[in-house]
Formats: structure tokens, sequence, C-alpha cells
């Protein structure tokens, strides 16, 4: 199969996934939103009762609202994996796309107490690139990255030319995963968090692989994690 009819094809199963992702959304969103509104009302009637019963039923109510909010969470990051490989690609600069994600970010890991450095080539050559979708990529690392240093610590973004590619790199001083842990973490649905969805890494590499690119990772129990990204020059 010659290449542009390969990436016809995926296109074709990736708009179909998306199309598929979208429908199943509408359906659960709709009962799910008259959960959470009953529920809401529920919470306004016993409101003014103070007996323990109703302390009881407004304990519970709030439970539930809680998993709502779960439930939207996890479809809100379905729909991102589903329609992670639908790109609009234009020819574009990675050091921009890292830059004005670092300055939103600023703000965020400046209160976890973990530092951001940037080291960006000067020199880099333009990628065919979907911005948004590179950007939630990074936005996906960034966030794994904070929640491994609950104590601070820091995040180093590198963009380099390697072997003919872009590469942009990822690195952190967290806690770092065990073999088990780094052989699973690109299975959809597979979290080690309480409460993650376990698919922000394996959207990060639907992203990456649908610009015709490759993820790698390294880590170490104790000293942290990186992950490689490596994109071909021009689009490959």
């Amino acid at each position: 199969m010659d290449e542009s009819r390969e990436r016809e094809l995926l296109r074709a199963q990736n708009t179909e996934l998306a199309t598929l992702a979208g429908g199943l959304a509408h359906e659960i969103r709709n009962p799910l939103s008259t959960i959470g509104m009953n529920l809401e009302l529920l919470a306004e009637d016993l409101g003014e009762d103070d007996s323990p019963r109703a302390r009881r039923m407004l304990r519970r109510i709030g439970s539930l609202r809680g998993e709502c909010r779960n439930l939207e969470e996890i479809l809100n990051a379905f729909l991102q994996f589903a329609r992670a490989g639908e790109l609009h690609l234009e020819e574009g600069q990675l050091n921009e796309v890292v830059a004005e994600y670092v300055e939103f970010l600023e703000p965020q890991a400046a209160a976890a107490d973990v530092e951001l450095r940037t080291h960006l080539d000067s020199d880099l050559p333009p990628v065919l690139l979907d911005q948004a979708l590179m950007r939630l990529a990074l936005a996906n690392l960034c966030r794994n990255a904070l929640e491994a240093m609950p104590g601070g610590g820091a995040i180093e973004l590198l963009t380099r030319v390697k072997a003919g590619s872009v590469l942009l790199e990822v690195i952190d001083t967290g806690r770092g995963m065990d073999e088990k842990t780094r052989s699973r973490m690109f299975q959809a649905f597979f979290s080690t968090r309480s409460g993650g969805s376990g698919l922000g890494l394996p959207t990060v590499r639907r992203i990456v692989e649908a610009h015709r690119g490759q993820i790698l990772c390294e880590s170490e129990l104790g000293r942290g994690t990186r992950f490689s990204i490596s994109l071909p020059i021009g689009g490959g």
C-alpha cells in the first residue's frame, strides 16, 4: 500500500472513531445532565432540614454529584482520545508551541513549587503541526509531571534536531515509574492514580503517531521520567 493510500485509510478510521465517540458522548451526556439536575434539586429541598436523616441524605447526594463530575471528566478525556487522530496540519515551529504553553503553565508550576526550565534550539527547522493537538499532548505530559512531584521539583523542556527529526523532551524530577507501569502506561484506561481517566498518555501517543512521529519514555523510581517525542522534519 502506498503512503498516500495509507494516510487516507488512517484518516478515515480516525474520522469514524471520532464520529462514534461523539455520538456516544451525546447519548451519555443527556441522562447524566438529567441526573445531575435532579440531584441539585434534591439538595435544595433538603437544604433547610437540619435533621440527622437529611444530613445523611445530603452527604450521599454530594457523593453522587461528585461521581457525575467524574463521569463527565472521563467522557471529555475519551473524546480527546478519540479525536486525537484528526489533524489539521500546518507548517509551524514547535518552539512556539512549547514557549506559549510554558508561559501558561508557569503560575500553576510556581504554586506547586516546581521550576520550569526550557532549552529550545534556536535553529529548529519547521515541522507539520496541528498546534492545538500538540499543545494538548504537551499539557498531558506536564500534568503527569506535576502530579509526580507533590513536594516540588523541576520540569525541563528541550528541543533539538536528532537523526533527521525534531526532538522534544519533557523531563521531570518526580518519583518515576517502575518497569510494570512503563509497560502499560500507553494502554487506554490504565492509571495508577485514583480518579484518573487512564487516557492522558494514550492520547499523547495517538497525537504523536498521527503526526507520523514517535514517543519514547525512560524512567527510574525515585529519580524522575523523560519523555522524548520525535517528529519528522517537514512532515516526513
